[in-house]
């Protein structure tokens, strides 16, 4: 008990500094768009939040901060869904960026939130773990009522969807990368990856070396590995989004679809471990 009133006490100071910092990008509007076939953007300009239809109910991956139930529903309402079709709501990993508004969400749908273990129990009390880097350093945000929890591997399916379950812990213990194939008719299939924050950043005090960048140098080697034609990441410039889209509004013969995106992903992010490995050893 005096373990959880420290965590509760933490992530409440942590939320004073975190209001005044937190990005206007976070809360910026974006216009909602088709990223292919029947999957559709309708997160903020720097959050994604992804809503994936089919005619027998859709599936909703991360929220955002708190506060951002009513643009998301907004959003998904301007491409012509509701909210109220939302079968399964999933998480990239439990943060107050990502997971603020999945409560409301959940209680707007009436949707089944599902979750690695790790990322179900925070979810549920809405307060980081010891075991995440940035312990100390997050606030808190509200907790979801009923959380089902998922296998590594295991495929979500509602209606013709099925998105597939990739747990890569590093950046947070419940991180979780999501596939799956978008498809336009039978003929042009794509396979989409919605990948998880694998930066290696981390609270004051906290040392990745030994096993922590083990894990992280581990979910980036399963990450490397997924087909990937398409890329999005929770926070959407790390995947080029914006770059890309821009170039695809513009008129050129160019897609989201960029192979070379994901593996730069991967190799940014092994780029960032490797810094902050030789910074702790002083080198």
């Amino acid at each position: 008990m005096r373990g959880r009133i420290l965590a509760l006490a933490l992530a409440l100071f942590a939320s004073s500094a975190w209001a005044a910092d937190q990005p206007d990008s976070w809360t910026a509007y974006q216009e909602p768009f088709r990223i292919f076939g029947t999957s559709y953007y309708v997160g903020s300009y720097g959050l994604s939040v992804i809503l994936l239809t089919s005619d027998q109910g859709h599936i909703l991956i991360d929220g955002g901060v708190e506060g951002s139930e009513r643009r998301i529903a907004a959003s998904i309402n301007a491409i012509g869904f509701d909210i109220k079709d939302v079968k399964v709501i999933l998480n990239s990993h439990p943060h107050h960026d990502h997971a603020g508004s999945i409560a409301a969400l959940q209680k707007m749908s009436g949707a089944v939130v599902k979750a690695s273990p790790a990322a179900a129990s925070v979810l549920r009390t809405g307060v980081a773990g010891k075991d995440d880097p940035q312990y100390g350093g997050l606030p808190p945000f509200p907790a979801v009522a009923k959380v089902e929890t998922l296998k590594d591997g295991e495929t979500v399916h509602v209606g013709a969807l099925a998105l597939t379950a990739h747990f890569t812990p590093g950046h947070t213990a419940g991180g979780t990368t999501w596939t799956w194939k978008s498809c336009i008719g039978a003929a042009v299939c794509y396979d989409l990856v919605y990948a998880d924050s694998m930066t290696a950043v981390s609270a004051p005090g906290f040392k990745y070396t030994g096993a922590p960048a083990a894990t992280l140098a581990h979910s980036l080697d399963k990450l490397a590995a997924l087909p990937c034609n398409m890329m999005i990441t929770p926070h959407p410039e790390a995947s080029e989004l914006w770059r890309r889209l821009d170039r695809r509004t513009a008129g050129e013969a160019v897609t989201l679809v960029s192979k070379p995106v994901c593996r730069r992903y991967v190799a940014n992010a092994r780029a960032m471990l490797e810094k902050r490995l030789a910074d702790e050893a002083g080198k």
